[in-house]
């Protein structure tokens, strides 16, 4: 459960490439292997916002969910093609028929990455009692861990793993419903049936890390990565850049037997421009952009030629409806938006149509159903009864809050993280809209994206810009936003899940019979009913459904694009210049140097 870093710049993950822990030199100068791939080159994208935390228990943002899919893995994963669930550390599972005891057989030889915490500086075997040991690290109370709601309440022993730690004697049997049978089995029990669980276990709060890391680091794993995963972490230098190095005791192979990942290495970047972002990309020395500001847009198709009709251009423009829903959120513990009727009218003061037309030009879809965005199978949003642009309504619904024609309502903030031109033209439109609809008068509050999340989750924001993006394929993800169990006790307690801090019994028990019913598409059906009344409460603002666009070097291959801008960096490989085929692009030019891989 990702938040947004900026609207329309979800900027340019966490991916990859260059140089790696390889000396031959033929592989990196894109040597050919079976199969028609290559080997060698770096894949170089940017970010406009520095990552906030790669310690996996502390990753809330997508910047570090995507450089670290590179480095970490867990029992599954997903496929970058089409979302399903793939093996990763587990090669094979077992569900038994009410779907609450999962089963799961772990690859023999796979191996951490080399590092200093080891007593020889190499990596050891991973074994079920890794798993056991990061699960209960997901159990415990720590201000590092972001992540134990996927846990609470649905593995048996974890909430009473979480209050023994709270009161400093964690329970000498740890986490009861995880079980290691032997080295290569470990056995997770449900407290009841749960279908989606599959899902939960492909987040970054459940890969894998070894304890001798955490014991060595601590919370300086936030920047210090041992994992499994293809790509090592070969330096890092916050705000400038990550150089991620090929893995090559990497245990997966290709269809044609050979070893992955076939890239050297990914360098991220840092740059906060977008402008010299695209600059960057158009001289050939980004692989990959993601999210244009819609000023450019226009210039980039002219430029280049139109990608999206078949022009003659040097680049591929890929775009599809995203998993991915922009809103304001409100403060519900706050005396102003405790009251639904202030909410409800908000939410007819505003044209979401004329956002989406004019401010974004087109490039998104009016969110007029629920918050769970319309990309999802067989979900139908349609039946979902949203907020029409009504002004008449939102004077009366104001009005029978206390606040006839504004009056008496307190000027306020609305809290913006900084990247992006776009969050501002929007949060433009916005103000002017509730102004003039309404006769309220709210300020904008623009600052770093790190103080924005952290006032937010620990209830100083009354009123701010976020969004969400799917962090696996099920509509759940979205819902468990409002989820009235995620909410801490005090205000100034953090509340990554539910910074709204929404509480309705009506909301938790169809979204709790939701997840205990296997049918799929009865539990479909309880997901709307509970987005229903959410909506009709007016949890959040909910304003816009994303599209995502990128623009992508015609050298890349392998790099699938899907709604939710997962990325999976694996079997990705750039071809050499002269197998290119389209117009000629300049050489790229590689900051990382052979050195650097060695």
């Amino acid at each position: 459960m990702k938040k947004i870093i900026t609207l329309l710049s979800l900027a340019s993950i966490t991916l990859m490439w260059s140089c790696g822990g390889n000396n031959d030199k033929e592989e990196k100068e894109n040597k050919v292997a079976k199969g028609g791939v290559f080997y060698g080159g770096v894949f170089r994208m940017n970010e406009i916002e520095d990552f906030r935390n790669l310690y996996p228990l502390s990753v809330t943002e997508e910047v570090s969910h995507r450089i670290t899919t590179q480095i970490y893995e867990g029992l599954v994963k997903l496929y970058q093609k089409d979302l399903s669930i793939q093996p990763a550390l587990a090669e094979k599972w077992e569900i038994n028929s009410d779907a609450t005891t999962f089963t799961f057989y772990l690859r023999k030889g796979v191996k951490f990455h080399d590092d200093a915490c080891f007593p020889d500086g190499k990596g050891r075997e991973v074994t079920a009692k890794d798993f056991k040991y990061c699960f209960e690290k997901l159990c415990s109370s720590d201000a590092s861990n972001q992540g134990f709601f996927v846990f609470k309440n649905r593995v048996v022993g974890a909430d009473e793993y979480y209050e023994s730690t709270l009161k400093k004697a964690p329970l000498a049997a740890g986490v009861t419903g995880v079980k290691v049978i032997n080295d290569y089995i470990l056995e997770i029990d449900l407290k009841y049936s749960f279908a989606g669980f599959l899902n939960m276990l492909t987040m970054p709060f459940t890969k894998v890390f070894p304890k001798e890391a955490f014991d060595k680091y601590g919370i300086d794993m936030r920047s210090h990565c041992v994992g499994t995963g293809p790509f090592i972490a070969k330096e890092i230098k916050e705000g400038d850049a990550v150089i991620l190095v090929r893995n090559n005791n990497y245990w997966d192979i290709d269809q044609f037997g050979n070893k992955l990942p076939y890239l050297e290495a990914i360098k991220v970047t840092f740059l906060k421009e977008k402008k010299s972002e695209l600059l960057e990309f158009k001289k050939g020395n980004l692989e990959m952009v993601y999210r244009l500001p819609l000023e450019m847009i226009g210039d980039v198709l002219t430029e280049f030629g139109d990608a999206k009709k078949g022009g003659n251009s040097p680049f591929e423009m890929q775009v599809t409806p995203g998993m991915i829903v922009q809103y304001y959120g409100f403060q519900h513990k706050s005396d102003l938006f405790k009251n639904k009727l202030v909410r409800q009218a908000f939410n007819y003061a505003i044209d979401r149509d004329q956002i989406v037309n004019f401010t974004l030009q087109g490039d998104g879809r009016a969110a007029k159903y629920g918050v769970v965005p319309p990309s999802f199978k067989d979900y139908v949003s349609t039946d979902i009864k949203g907020y029409t642009y009504d002004p008449a309504k939102a004077k009366k619904l104001l009005a029978e809050a206390g606040y006839p024609n504004g009056k008496g309502f307190p000027e306020i903030k609305l809290q913006l993280n900084s990247g992006g031109s776009i969050n501002t033209q929007i949060a433009e439109v916005i103000l002017k809209m509730l102004e003039e609809n309404l006769n309220v008068h709210i300020k904008m509050d623009v600052m770093p994206f790190a103080q924005h999340l952290e006032n937010l989750e620990t209830g100083k924001a009354m009123m701010w810009r976020s969004g969400w993006v799917a962090d696996y394929p099920d509509p759940e993800t979205f819902l468990n936003l409002f989820y009235g169990k995620n909410v801490p006790a005090g205000l100034n307690e953090k509340s990554y899940l539910n910074p709204m801090r929404y509480q309705s019994a009506k909301f938790d028990s169809l979204f709790e019979a939701s997840l205990k019913e296997i049918d799929f598409k009865k539990r479909f059906d309880l997901y709307r009913q509970a987005d229903q009344v959410a909506l009709d409460d007016a949890a959040v603002m909910p304003i816009y459904y994303t599209e995502n666009t990128r623009l992508v070097q015609l050298s890349v291959r392998g790099l699938d694009q899907n709604a939710m801008e997962y990325r999976d960096m694996t079997r990705v490989y750039l071809l050499p210049k002269d197998k290119i085929k389209g117009p000629e692009i300049q050489k790229p030019d590689s900051s990382v140097t052979e050195e650097e891989t060695k």
